[in-house]
């Protein structure tokens, strides 16, 4: 995090965390994206105002439409709650595992020099698929549980070659999916259909296990 915007992004961040936004921070940051070519009308309004005239209850709207135009995104140490989210997430994925027959006891780690910054789940013996879990996979429930079945999902296929989950009723491998509002393993058989809810597969669900290469 060596560039202004970005040091400026993560300070405007933390303020707004606390409640406390800096005007001049507001300033600085929308004269170095308009130097960066960046004009959005976020940036233009700040840039047409003295700090001191934006009035206090206007600032926090102003400095996070500045943090939009620039794609700020903050990762898990400016945000740790995206962590957390990505924790929950992976208890309920680790009880379709269970369903499955698996022994894996998953663990979630932050990947290091992953950019953006991104976490991904390791299974037994250390076998880890990658880091495609960004920071911003954790924002919501239920789209950080469909996220983390099918990295879940694809670490096992990579590690042990083997189809899992299977539709009960087809025999086919589903795909966890999100839909409205709602983390399902799906089964694309006919016009496709939800076999049961991301954390409830039955124990039929399970699969043979080949061994790993």
């Amino acid at each position: 995090m060596d560039h202004p915007v970005d040091r400026l992004c993560a300070r405007l961040h933390l303020a707004l965390r606390a409640g406390r936004p800096d005007p001049a921070d507001v300033a600085a940051l929308a004269c170095e994206l308009l130097d960066l070519g960046h004009g959005g009308p976020a940036v233009t309004e700040a840039v047409g105002r003295r700090p001191g005239d934006v009035p206090a209850a206007e600032l926090p709207a102003l400095a996070r439409r500045l943090l939009d135009e620039a794609a700020f995104s903050p990762g898990f140490a400016l945000a740790p709650e995206r962590l957390a989210t990505l924790r929950s997430a992976l208890a309920v994925v680790a009880r379709d595992l269970r369903a499955g027959g698996f022994t894996d006891e998953p663990r979630l780690v932050v990947q290091d020099g992953w950019y953006p910054e991104s976490a991904g789940v390791v299974l037994a013996d250390g076998w880890l698929h990658g880091g495609d879990l960004p920071a911003e996979t954790g924002d919501r429930l239920s789209g950080a549980v469909a996220a983390v079945a099918a990295h879940v999902q694809e670490s096992v296929t990579e590690r042990d070659r083997t189809v899992w989950p299977l539709c009960p009723d087809h025999r086919l491998g589903l795909h966890a999916v999100q839909r409205d509002g709602a983390a399902l393993w799906w089964c694309a058989a006919g016009p496709g259909h939800p076999a049961a809810a991301v954390g409830a597969l039955p124990p039929t669900a399970r699969t043979s296990r080949r061994s790993p290469r």
